[in-house]
């Protein structure tokens, strides 16, 4: 019997470490779900006065509303839609009264509209407040001829347009006849299922090539 200890404690001992690890990934996905669903509900929920003082781990996603004007300072960020031309996202300075300076996505515009006038004035901005990170090592920096920007990045925009690093992304429209691009939660994957279901695989075939080799000691030795 001692020629058949070691497979068995070896095969016993990683089944159950990959079987662990399955499990782990259906608690991180039950842990995903909940996030998605706090989001959701941050996203839909009625929107509140834009927070004196708004935190990411607090307020990312949290639906508000916001009254000012705004400047006619903007940026332009590449962007794309499904079905629809090239073109840019409109991201533009907005004044709050006493004195605050905010940034808004407004939403897309079709590269054959960008050059349309855009009107500096008063409005009420609804929407939710986002910190994305679209930028890492490999975008490039703003193009200088163009002002064009290739991702978008709140402190590096809010010093350029002389604001505070509050982004609002617009949910309904703003006007200009520029198209609103609401956040939601469609991008944050949730792939935790496939990875339990990747190590629940590896768990039956590390059972599998145990039972192999039981029964191969077993042939040599009869």
């Amino acid at each position: 019997m001692r020629r058949y200890f070691f497979p068995v404690l070896m095969g016993i001992a990683g089944v159950a470490v990959l079987m662990s690890l399955g499990f782990w990934q259906l608690e991180r996905m039950r842990e995903k779900r909940a996030y998605l669903d706090e989001i959701e509900a941050r996203i839909h929920n009625a929107p509140i006065p834009l927070p004196e003082v708004p935190e990411e781990g607090r307020d990312k996603f949290q639906a508000v509303f916001a009254e000012g004007r705004f400047t006619g300072e903007y940026l332009e960020v590449l962007a794309g839609q499904t079905g629809a031309s090239p073109g840019v996202l409109v991201i533009e300075a907005f004044a709050l009264p006493g004195g605050r300076r905010i940034l808004v996505q407004r939403g897309f515009v079709a590269d054959d509209r960008r050059a349309a006038p855009r009107v500096a004035g008063e409005a009420r901005v609804e929407g939710n407040l986002h910190w994305p990170q679209d930028a890492n090592a490999a975008t490039p920096p703003p193009d200088e001829k163009t002002g064009l920007w290739f991702a978008r990045d709140v402190a590096a925009m809010a010093a350029r347009l002389g604001t505070e690093p509050t982004l609002i992304v617009a949910s309904k429209p703003t006007g200009d006849g520029i198209a609103p691009l609401p956040v939601d939660a469609s991008g944050i994957p949730n792939d935790h299922w496939g990875y339990a279901i990747q190590w629940f695989l590896l768990a039956a075939s590390w059972a599998g090539m145990t039972l192999f080799l039981l029964w191969r000691i077993r042939g040599r030795n009869d």
